[in-house]
């Protein structure tokens, strides 16, 4: 390894995610990626046998999320941290006051590289001391505030957006209200959202997706696909045990056979209600 490299641990319970981020590292020749873990457990384990540079750390893991594994491993202990997270404005602003920079999925590569680019800065003129204190002082305000699940989905009259996904393209931000959006596709480590005759691609899995949408209008209906029930006008057997969704213009979208009984309360249920 290079003098200059500095080693990285990436952690995301989701493959397709950590491949994402392994793919974007593997760019920089500043890096070398010396682990990959899938688990907040693992984490520590990698962290405290390698004594890594920096960590790409997702937050809404389970059994262990990415604030216990900070406390697990010790404040004092852990290396510089890049937040890698689907949180709401106001936990990005406590990530802002703590001075730990993160990835607010969806984001794109620009904003990968800045982060990237802070991190190793951090780690070249390293100061203990201070990387210590802030992410004390961030576990200090998540838990005087709430658990992190609780903090990444906020009611729609909390804010202006809540209605609207943000889409950022190449020079430009897209605003789409949700009732526009028909359904969205998994590709990959991204999803394409489907609104009338376009789509566009958001660098986020569609299990992240998910958890942000509101449920009482969009269903998982198939691993790779999130249908906006609102736009479903019929649904009819299909081959197998699958079942399949036609949309309002004419679009015609498998359901798995574990998801069919969701769906069809969802679309049963009074819209007025």
């Amino acid at each position: 390894m290079s003098a200059a490299q500095i080693r990285v641990i990436a952690v995301d319970d989701e493959p397709l995610a950590l491949a994402g981020l392994r793919g974007l590292l593997a760019r920089d020749p500043d890096v070398d990626v010396v682990a990959l873990c899938d688990s907040g457990e693992e984490a520590v384990d990698v962290i405290r046998a390698t004594a890594p540079d920096l960590v790409l750390l997702d937050i809404q893991m389970p059994e262990m999320d990415g604030f216990e594994v900070v406390r697990t491993v010790g404040a004092d202990r852990m290396p510089p941290v890049i937040f890698v997270t689907a949180f709401d404005r106001f936990a990005v602003r406590a990530f802002d006051v703590s001075a730990v920079d993160y990835l607010l999925k969806p984001f794109d590569d620009e904003r990968f590289t800045l982060a990237l680019e802070r991190a190793k800065r951090a780690v070249r003129h390293p100061n203990t001391a201070d990387v210590g204190a802030q992410l004390a002082g961030l576990l200090a305000l998540v838990h005087s505030q709430a658990r992190p699940s609780r903090m990444s989905v906020a009611p729609a009259t909390d804010h202006a957006d809540a209605k609207r996904l943000v889409i950022r393209l190449a020079g430009r931000t897209l605003f789409v209200p949700y009732r526009e959006i028909a359904w969205i596709e998994g590709a990959d480590y991204c999803s394409r959202v489907h609104v009338g005759r376009k789509s566009h691609l958001l660098r986020e899995s569609l299990r992240s997706l998910a958890a942000r949408l509101d449920p009482n209008q969009f269903v998982r209906i198939h691993r790779s696909a999130i249908v906006n029930v609102g736009r479903v006008r019929e649904l009819r057997a299909g081959d197998g045990t699958d079942s399949v969704a036609v949309l309002d213009d004419g679009t015609e979208l498998r359901v798995g056979r574990g998801r069919r009984t969701m769906l069809e309360q969802l679309l049963e249920r009074d819209p007025a209600g």
